[in-house]
C-alpha cells in the first residue's frame, strides 16, 4: 500500500537505510560497519583506508522479548482500605456450619426436634431452646511493595547522546513499573510446595525470612488443614486465625488434589468442583489457570462440540481478557458461562504436570489497598542533597492486601498431567 509502512522491517530501511549487506547502517560509502561502542574506544576504519564515518545505529525503541502480562494480579477486584478486620458468621444459630444444614432427630440440644422450634402447646417459656449463632473475627495488616533503581548523573546525559536509548530515567521508569505490577503477580500466585513436590519449611519465605512481607497468595487463601498441615511452619495461620482439624469449617476452601501424583484433567473433575462450590453458595466468577492447561481442556471439549455456523467469543473478567474460543480449530474460552483467563505464571503445584486451576468466587475475593501504586523520583534537578549522590533515583510503591471475606466459596484443583 503506497504511503504506509507494512513491516517494521519497512520502517527501519525508510529511516535508517540499508548497506550493502543488508544491516541498518545510515551509511552512504561502502564502509565495513560496526557497533556505535567501538568508536568511544578507539579510532574506527573501514574498506581501503577510508575512515568509517557511520556507524551500526540501533535507534531510540527498545522492543521487549519478555512476556509481561500480569493478569493474576489485574483480575482481582480492587478495594479502599476501609478496616484492618472482619467479623465472619462460623456457625448458623441452628444447624452447624457444614455446607448443609445439620439435623439429628434422635439427638439432643440444637440438633433435636425441639431444637428446630417445634414445642408443645402452650409451652413453658422456660424449656423453650435458646438458640445464637458463632461468629469469629479475622485480622490483617497492610504489606508495602516497593522497587528502586538509580541512574548516574553522566548515564543519564549520555543515553541522549550518540545512539543512546534518550530519556534514560524514562525507560527506567517504564520498564521497573511494569516489574512492579510483575512482583505482585507473582506474590498472589506463589506456591505452597517446593518445585519437586515436596514439603520445604523455608520455601519461597513463607515460613521464615520475612514471610509476612509480600501479598498473601492465593495458594493459601484456598487451601484447608489437610493440604497445608505440617507444609511448613505456621502454614496455618491465616488473617489472625489458624486452620484446624474441627471448628474452623469457616476457613476451609475447596481443594481437589490427589496426594501429590498426577492424574488426568477431566471434565468430571471440573464440573464436580462446580457443583460443590455452588452446594456452598458460591457463585463462580473466574477460572484462572495456565495456558497448557486450556489447551488440554479444549482438546476434550471439542470431542462434544457441535458447530451450528459461527461464532467467537472473547471471554473477559475485570477487564482481563482470555484465549478467543472459534468454532474451527478450538480453543475453549468459557466454561458454562465462566470466563477461563489464562496466566504465564500458574504454578504446577511445584510439579511437572499441568498447571493448577483457581475457580474463584471474586465477589469475596480482592486486593484491598492503603495506597494505590506511586512513583516517587530524586536526585539531581530536583533533591540532590537529599539523594546524597550525583545521579536519579526512582521509586515505586504499593501498600495493600489480598482479602477473602468466604473462603468456602473458592476453589483449586491441583495435581494435574
Amino acid at each position: 500500500m503506497t504511503g504506509y509502512f507494512n513491516t517494521i522491517a519497512d520502517l527501519e530501511r525508510a529511516t535508517y537505510g540499508l548497506g550493502d549487506n543488508g544491516r541498518i547502517s545510515k551509511a552512504y560509502t561502502e564502509v565495513i560497519t560496526e557497533g556505535i561502542h567501538t568508536t568511544h574506544d578507539g579510532a574506527q576504519t573501514g574498506a581501503a583506508d577510508v575512515p568509517a564515518l557511520y556507524n551500526l545505529v540501533y535507534g531510540q525503541k527498545v522492543w521487549s522479548m519478555i512476556n509481561r502480562e500480569i493478569n493474576a494480579l489485574s483480575m482481582l477486584p480492587k478495594k479502599p482500605w476501609k478496616s484492618s478486620g472482619w467479623r465472619i458468621l462460623k456457625e448458623r444459630a441452628i444447624g452447624g456450619g457444614g455446607d448443609t444444614f445439620a439435623f439429628d432427630v434422635s439427638g439432643t440440644g440444637y440438633e433435636s426436634s425441639l431444637g428446630l422450634g417445634g414445642v408443645d402447646e402452650n409451652e413453658s417459656l422456660s424449656t423453650i431452646l435458646n438458640v445464637r449463632p458463632e461468629y469469629d473475627v479475622l485480622s490483617v495488616s497492610p504489606k508495602t511493595i516497593a522497587h528502586s533503581f538509580e541512574v548516574s548523573e553522566i548515564a543519564q546525559l549520555m543515553a541522549g547522546l550518540d545512539d543512546g536509548i534518550g530519556d534514560l530515567m524514562r525507560n527506567y521508569r517504564e520498564e521497573v513499573g511494569i516489574s512492579h505490577a510483575e512482583s505482585m503477580n507473582k506474590m498472589v500466585l506463589t506456591d505452597l510446595h517446593s518445585t519437586d513436590g515436596l514439603a520445604d519449611s523455608t520455601y519461597r519465605g513463607l515460613s521464615t525470612g520475612n514471610p509476612l512481607q509480600g501479598l498473601t497468595s492465593l495458594y493459601q487463601i484456598i487451601s484447608n488443614f489437610d493440604e497445608l498441615n505440617g507444609l511448613f511452619t505456621n502454614s496455618l495461620n491465616l488473617y489472625g486465625s489458624t486452620r484446624a482439624s474441627t471448628g474452623a469449617e469457616h476457613l476451609e476452601s475447596l481443594v481437589d488434589e490427589n496426594g501429590g501424583t498426577d492424574r488426568a484433567l477431566t471434565v468430571n473433575i471440573l464440573n464436580t468442583m462446580l457443583r460443590d462450590l455452588m452446594a456452598r453458595g458460591a457463585e463462580p466468577k473466574v477460572i484462572l489457570t495456565g495456558y497448557d492447561t486450556i489447551q488440554v481442556l479444549g482438546e476434550l471439549l471439542q470431542a462434544q462440540e457441535r458447530f451450528m455456523g459461527r461464532s467467537e467469543i472473547v471471554p473477559s473478567h475485570a477487564g482481563i481478557k482470555g484465549v478467543e474460543g472459534r468454532q474451527v480449530g478450538f480453543r475453549v474460552a468459557t466454561y458454562h458461562d465462566i470466563p477461563i483467563i489464562p496466566t504465564k505464571d500458574m504454578p504446577k503445584s511445584g510439579r511437572t504436570g499441568l498447571s493448577d486451576m483457581l475457580v474463584l468466587d471474586t465477589d469475596h475475593l480482592f486486593l484491598c489497598t492503603l495506597k494505590p501504586t506511586e512513583y516517587f523520583e530524586g536526585g539531581v534537578g530536583a533533591d540532590v542533597f537529599g539523594h546524597g549522590k550525583l545521579g536519579h533515583r526512582g521509586l515505586y510503591r504499593t501498600i495493600g492486601e489480598t482479602m477473602c471475606t468466604y473462603f468456602r466459596g473458592q476453589g483449586k484443583i491441583i495435581d494435574l498431567e
